[in-house]
């Protein structure tokens, strides 16, 4: 199991530093690429409103940010612009914007984005597009949060399209384009990898996934069944299920609403997601230090342990 990715969640760390300190997010990144981890994960809200918190706070800031579980100010820094400020900072590491709320843009705006901040990561970037959950959020934006689904059904096939044709056409009921050049094309021929995830293997992400995923990353922990019926799904259509990347990671078990966890004692999750086939591990620094300096220990013992699992 020696070849299992490590992924550091970079979002989500303001118990670690500031959230107007960007550049520390950046130096952080860098020293997880020089800490020998493999990816750095950024997620995003644009906005965010009352249901944020519907569920009520988490107990422990250091926690997950869950849909319900956080505080209306929660900062999200936009993770294209991020990403592209890690990408410039790094050589080896890869940059995985996930998730992306992709129906919140316009798919050309966003393949523009993405092939840009592909190209300058020279193939490093991982996107996953998702339709995520905040109805006040779409609201804000003015996209219909019911539709939400099938807007990103059609970005998928237009932002392919826009990826590997030239010139590109795409009509559809939520996008609809004719005749267009969009340049420069991402690094990868065939745009960005994209991994896919959510709460339950339903039946359109199960689609995403065979159509157009290299990973999957679910939120939470996907039964035996449901891998089953991936690996079904993906050979039934002609791919190597050993190829898709499989997105797993741990979470801190909190005293109380102050302390950091164990890391050690979170690794002890780690080995039975391995067995399980899982080929990705994602760790959240602030989790476990409060120390900002503390960071690359902290993730070379991560990569160590992993590897000797």
């Amino acid at each position: 199991m020696a070849n299992a990715r490590t992924v550091l969640v970079l979002s989500e760390n303001w118990t670690l530093v500031s959230p107007r300190d960007l550049p520390a997010l950046v130096r952080m990144a860098a020293q997880a690429e020089e800490a020998g981890v493999d990816t750095v994960m950024l997620s995003e809200h644009v906005v965010l409103g009352t249901d944020s918190s519907a569920a009520g706070l988490m107990a422990n800031p250091r926690d997950y940010a869950a849909p319900g579980n956080q505080d209306p100010a929660t900062p999200w820094p936009d993770s294209i612009v991020l990403g592209s400020a890690i990408a410039a900072a790094t050589s080896t590491l890869r940059v995985a914007l996930a998730a992306i709320i992709a129906p919140l843009r316009h798919p050309l705006l966003l393949a523009k984005q993405l092939a840009t901040l592909d190209l300058l990561a020279e193939g490093r970037l991982v996107v996953q597009p998702t339709v995520s959950w905040s109805e006040e959020e779409y609201r804000a934006l003015g996209v219909p949060f019911r539709r939400r689904g099938a807007i990103l059904d059609e970005q998928l096939e237009a932002m392919h399209a826009a990826w590997t044709q030239t010139p590109a056409s795409f009509h559809g009921r939520h996008a609809d384009f004719d005749q267009v050049w969009l340049e420069p094309k991402p690094h990868r021929p065939d745009g960005p990898a994209m991994w896919f995830g959510g709460q339950s293997l339903h039946e359109p992400l199960l689609r995403r996934i065979v159509r157009h995923g290299s990973g999957f990353h679910p939120f939470g922990s996907p039964t035996p069944e449901e891998l089953d019926a991936l690996r079904r799904a993906l050979a039934e259509a002609g791919r190597d299920p050993s190829g898709l990347e499989l997105v797993g990671g741990i979470r801190g078990r909190f005293a109380d609403a102050r302390s950091t966890a164990s890391i050690d004692e979170e690794l002890e999750q780690v080995p039975p997601q391995l067995a399980a086939g899982y080929t990705a591990i994602c760790f959240k620094p602030s989790m476990y230090t409060d120390d900002p300096e503390a960071v690359p220990d902290l993730c070379r013992h991560v990569v160590r342990s992993i590897a000797q699992m």
